[in-house]
């Protein structure tokens, strides 16, 4: 049983739940990021190995997603993202094993190996993709797609929102912040004063968040944003902790009705640089830096963005005498996985030019 649920017997009671991943994700030592003992000490919480074939942060999410879809006796899901996302790859992955048609409408973005590894890796979950140029497009596109499930008579799909970000899906992250907890509670790691995670849609960060005030701690939660103040704002941070929240209380009235305001979320921008899905030195020089010191291997898109602004942070004396925690979000497990043998032209055509063009400059170096 999942720590929320030990904690809450009634929320098991109530809430579509599938377990697909592997837990507690481990603790590492990330003391050699801080040689010059900048900080009280440094530890990570390594999320990329939370579940095979693939890990990272979605596991957790979509545990409770394609639970409710299982639940709602759905056939299929439908998801969002950009063209290389790795929640639209981990959402196809764990989809198809369970016997749900994944459905992905992509959104362009800047060229990497990344988002060429993750297209290939989708030929081999059977994912429907389709290609959009712009938001109004993949908006069309969405009330395209549904409205075409309903003239085949088909049942709708389950749909899930871009990176698992909604009040179900945090839900993952509300029990992570129980499991880093029990972990602490063990001695395995002093407790955090700070944790930083990369955030893209929120949930994962915003999860935590209301974990930690649920269980009553102070810990900070640094959430360091690569995508732009509009996408990933306070307002619709807030909205998502009120909605998760009421959920939880709805389900468990013993469960406390919290304050946004009384959580301790700091959301940064200052470390995205000019557009999602595009690298920056910082963020890049960051990815090395931890591999050099921990053997960990993140990448530029969030990770890497998320230990330069801890780095920046340790440089300037932001974090002494603090405990820190990196949590890397960042799956570990398809490194191994090759995907030299599948052909890209396989992919709907609008994906071809991710293949035959050039990757971004960061990614060449």
């Amino acid at each position: 049983m999942i720590p929320l649920f030990e904690r809450y017997p009634l929320l098991g009671d109530t809430l579509s739940f599938t377990a697909l991943g592997s837990y507690p994700t481990p603790v590492l030592d990330g003391s050699k990021l801080d040689v010059s003992r900048h900080c009280a000490g440094i530890t990570i919480k390594h999320d990329g190995v939370s579940g095979t074939p693939y890990g990272g942060n979605k596991v957790r999410k979509l545990e409770f997603l394609l639970g409710a879809a299982q639940a709602g006796g759905k056939t299929s899901v439908l998801t969002f993202g950009g063209a290389g996302s790795n929640h639209a790859l981990a959402t196809a992955i764990y989809a198809q094993k369970l016997g749900l048609t994944p459905h992905s409408l992509l959104i362009r973005q800047p060229n990497s190996y990344a988002v060429r590894n993750n297209l290939l890796r989708s030929l081999e979950t059977n994912a429907k993709l389709q290609h959009f140029e712009s938001m109004p497009g993949l908006k069309a596109g969405a009330i395209l797609a549904m409205t075409s499930f309903l003239v085949r008579g088909e049942s709708l799909p389950y749909l899930i929102m871009p990176g698992g970000s909604s009040p179900v899906g945090l839900l993952g992250y509300v029990n992570a912040a129980f499991e880093l907890h029990d972990q602490v509670q063990a001695g395995l790691l002093r407790a955090p004063d700070v944790i930083y995670i990369a955030c893209g849609t929120l949930g994962s960060c915003v999860g935590l968040a209301l974990g930690c005030n649920i269980l009553g701690l102070k810990t900070k939660i640094c959430a360091v944003a690569v995508t732009d103040a509009g996408f990933s704002s306070v307002s619709k941070a807030r909205k998502l902790f009120d909605c998760a929240n009421t959920l939880l209380c709805n389900a468990d009235n013993s469960i406390p009705a919290l304050r946004f305001e009384e959580c301790a979320l700091e959301l940064r921008h200052d470390f995205f640089g000019t557009e999602y899905g595009l690298y920056t030195q910082a963020g890049m020089k960051a990815k090395q830096r931890l591999e050099d010191a921990t053997g960990l291997k993140i990448e530029g898109c969030y990770t890497g963005k998320c230990v330069a602004a801890l780095l920046e942070d340790l440089r300037l004396g932001r974090l002494a005498g603090q405990q820190v925690l990196f949590w890397n979000t960042y799956d570990a497990r398809g490194g191994s996985h090759s995907t030299a043998h599948l052909d890209y032209h396989r992919l709907p055509e609008k994906f071809h030019g991710y293949f035959e063009s050039d990757v971004q400059p960061l990614d060449r170096a």
